[in-house]
């Protein structure tokens, strides 16, 4: 599968502000990037950074006035088939070091205030069957609607309303994973057909030693999605931050699959 990613960002920054972004695919094993071409126009030289858990890159830039970002990548994606519900349960004493961060509570997915319900509603599972079962409660519990949700929005808040957008399912299943004893991370990416079209939020869960991907919306298969960047949650893969007051004018992203025969 090969993608082609268009974006524009065109905002206006009130007096001056740093402005931290996060909108370039990641390269990695099984996302293959064949063009990348980051054009942010602003008055002084761009800086790069890693992203969290070394996945992708942050690019700081000062912005002043007018601040437009183009980006335009062609990706190339391998990657098999996820079958969550084949994989077992691995006790949390015995979870690696760097999963242990996605097994706690954050900012946005309070998965401490779910352990009831997940020991309650899905008593006896565990493992990937478990995974399966809270993707699946998640889908069809809640109602996709834009503007119904705002970034300060939670997944308790949005177990409470039944309703959001891609970012809250993402919390949502997140924070109850974790409950359930699944390290789980939010996953910022790009994929096709996703309406209406947009950065996209996704999940990775830590099953059978692999970090897992799960669209918890069910608008995109996990076979065709370019990752940009992981994180706890909202927070950390916010496509941009600005250390300051900036208006938005307009924002398009632009994902097609470039394969012959599809569409």
């Amino acid at each position: 599968m090969r993608l082609a990613i268009d974006v524009l960002l065109d905002y206006a920054i009130e007096g001056s502000a740093d402005v931290l972004l996060l909108v370039e695919a990641a390269a990695m094993a099984d996302q293959r990037l064949e063009v990348q071409d980051l054009r942010v126009y602003c008055p002084e030289p761009l800086r790069v950074i890693a992203g969290e858990e070394g996945i992708g890159q942050r690019t700081w830039a000062r912005g002043e006035g007018g601040f437009q970002v183009e980006y335009h990548a062609v990706v190339a994606i391998d990657r098999p088939a996820v079958e969550l519900g084949a994989h077992g349960a691995t006790p949390v004493r015995m979870l690696p070091a760097e999963t242990v961060p996605y097994l706690l509570p954050s900012r946005y997915c309070e998965s401490d205030r779910f352990e009831g319900f997940v020991h309650r509603a899905f008593a006896g599972i565990e493992g990937g069957a478990l995974a399966v079962a809270l993707a699946d409660w998640v889908r069809t519990n809640l109602d996709y609607a834009s503007g119904a949700s705002s970034g300060t929005t939670t997944a308790l808040m949005t177990f409470a309303d039944r309703r959001g957008v891609c970012r809250d399912y993402a919390h949502l299943l997140v924070a109850l994973a974790r409950a359930g004893g699944i390290p789980a991370r939010c996953v910022s990416a790009y994929a096709p057909g996703v309406d209406p079209p947009d950065f996209h939020a996704v999940v990775e869960l830590w099953l059978g030693g692999a970090w897992r991907l799960v669209d918890p919306t069910g608008m995109a298969s996990c076979r065709d999605l370019a990752r940009v960047a992981v994180g706890r949650d909202a927070t950390d893969i916010a496509f941009m931050t600005v250390f300051g007051r900036a208006t938005m004018h307009r924002q398009t992203v632009s994902v097609r699959r470039l394969d012959v025969g599809t569409s």
